[in-house]
């Protein structure tokens, strides 16, 4: 398709960044109004850079959700971090998010001056401002203003909407100009291979606890188009014995309620019913293992 393209429409990438668990990827799915990023109340569960696209009749925005950036443990984690600091690099604007019911933090100063490095447009969205008191956010917006590192610092809650078009807006006013490059009805580059894998993550994530959800990972085996059902064998990795007894939970309790969530989840993804098949493999140190990683879709995890 030849990019459509005129002399007042804007187009560029938009990278949002952050340290784990400040609301990115809840800011991503509410400005492209449905779900393309899982979520959960666990750090690091974004591991990808996923694309969103947003297509207006004068602009159209390519969102880049980030892992958040953290100090890597091992392998997945080094993987997480490089691609973090690649959309950095990259993006045409950038939207760096802190959590606002906090003062800034080590990570938040370090991603701060990357934002600084690259001297790419940014903005700052002071992320959960809907359980924040307003005088109490108010010294932090000053704190932040003074860096002197963007062209807006905006309180918003993408749990609830408030001031995100103000912030959609302010990113608006940064983009180029440039060429449509999706078509008006693509919102994400995911397939839906790795889509289903991450909903049903989300699902062990919500449902599981402590040091588990760290190391869970999803490998779809089998997707098969039958009449009236599409029939999907998937595998939970976990790292040791006593994580697969949690996942599984007692008498198998806890891994068909997962299933049942998911299932759901999947049914409204797909537009038509899903049969769900759940095995749970320990897979020792799978987060620096090679084989596995490339098995479940981290390119470049050798670099």
């Amino acid at each position: 398709m030849e990019p459509a393209r005129t002399e007042s429409y804007h187009s560029g990438f938009v990278g949002i960044v952050g340290r784990p668990n400040v609301g990115k990827s809840t800011l991503l799915n509410y400005v492209l109004g449905e779900k393309v990023a899982i979520t959960s109340p666990r750090p690091q569960t974004t591991r990808h850079r996923i694309l969103g696209v947003l297509t207006r009749e004068d602009a159209q925005i390519m969102f880049l959700d980030t892992p958040g950036l953290h100090e890597p443990q091992h392998t997945l984690g080094r993987y997480m971090l490089e691609v973090a600091k690649a959309v950095i690099e990259e993006a045409d604007v950038l939207i760096a998010v802190i959590d606002a019911r906090q003062r800034l933090t080590d990570a938040d100063e370090r991603m701060f001056a990357r934002v600084r490095h690259t001297k790419r447009p940014a903005v700052l969205a002071l992320n959960k401002v809907d359980v924040v008191k307003k005088p109490r956010l108010l010294p932090l917006i000053k704190q932040c203003a003074a860096t002197n590192i963007f062209s807006d610092c905006i309180p918003v809650s993408a749990l609830t909407g408030e001031q995100m078009p103000v912030l959609l807006a302010r990113v608006m006013a940064l983009l180029p100009t440039g060429p449509r490059w999706y078509e008006p009805e693509q919102r994400t580059n995911q397939t839906t291979t790795q889509l289903i894998s991450e909903f049903i993550r989300e699902q062990v994530l919500l449902a599981t606890h402590e040091e588990v959800p760290h190391a869970i990972a999803v490998l779809i085996d089998q997707v098969e188009e039958r009449e009236h059902v599409t029939a999907i064998e998937a595998t939970i990795f976990v790292e040791r014995p006593g994580q697969k007894a949690i996942v599984i939970g007692r008498g198998g309790a806890l891994l068909k309620e997962i299933g049942s969530v998911a299932r759901k989840q999947l049914e409204r993804l797909l537009g038509r019913k899903v049969y769900l098949g759940l095995w749970v493999k320990v897979a020792p140190g799978w987060r620096s293992n090679e084989r596995i990683l490339r098995e479940l879709g981290y390119a470049g995890t050798s670099s």
